[in-house]
């Protein structure tokens, strides 16, 4: 699955996830080599601009006074069990929206994937779920909750020894390799992405919906 695919279907809108938090990543303090080593944990995160949805009233509008629904994603809490052969990651969360119309109650169903990114452009897993929302008679705003998880091989997401030794490896000033930053080295910078996972989450947006989000 390429970047375009992925962008087209609006699973993630930037790979290079600017507004992700990551978390477990490999911390270095100068001189001393590495204090802290990624976790096998998936980083969990929210995809730029997928984050909230708009919807129109009529669909095709784009006008402020045409804004039908609008709904956020929020309060995004993480769980992780990597005790065993495979690591168990879950995110939950909350959708809040708010209406124009408060007239009559109304049900409004928000579809929204989860996605197991590999790297920094392998999808390996995607699902789709729905947030539905229950407006009272009268009420302008709704809440509601979502779920997506990961599954990933311990293995597939450990660092290999050669390479962990290479990273983790003390350096002193007059050393051949004092000056060599391993991190950038080609083959560590491609351990260090194969065995990088990501836990997304976000609406599942048309073309025109992520465009929309990008260029308001």
């Amino acid at each position: 699955m390429n970047r375009a695919y992925i962008a087209a279907t609006a699973i993630v809108a930037s790979l290079a996830l600017g507004a992700c938090k990551k978390e477990g990543e490999i911390v270095v303090e100068q001189g001393v080599g590495i204090t802290a080593l990624r976790s096998a944990c998936p980083a969990v995160g929210i995809p730029d601009h997928t984050g909230d949805v708009t919807l129109f009233s009529p669909a095709n509008a784009r006008t402020a006074d045409a804004i039908d629904v609008t709904a956020t994603i929020t309060n995004v809490r993480t769980s992780c069990d990597d005790t065993g052969a495979e690591v168990y990651a879950m995110a939950n969360f909350d959708v809040y929206a708010q209406r124009r119309n408060t007239a009559g109650a109304r049900t409004v169903d928000l579809p929204y994937f989860s996605a197991v990114m590999r790297g920094t452009s392998s999808v390996v897993a995607k699902r789709i779920g729905t947030v539905r929302l229950q407006f009272a008679d009268g009420q302008a705003r709704a809440q509601a909750t979502g779920q997506g998880g990961a599954v990933v091989d311990r293995a597939a997401a450990t660092l290999p020894a050669d390479i962990r030794d290479r990273i983790t490896k003390r350096r002193r000033a007059g050393d051949d390799d004092a000056a060599v930053d391993p991190l950038t080295q080609p083959d560590v910078k491609a351990a260090l992405d194969r065995a990088t996972f990501e836990l997304l989450v976000g609406f599942q947006l048309s073309e025109e919906q992520l465009a929309y989000n990008a260029t308001r």
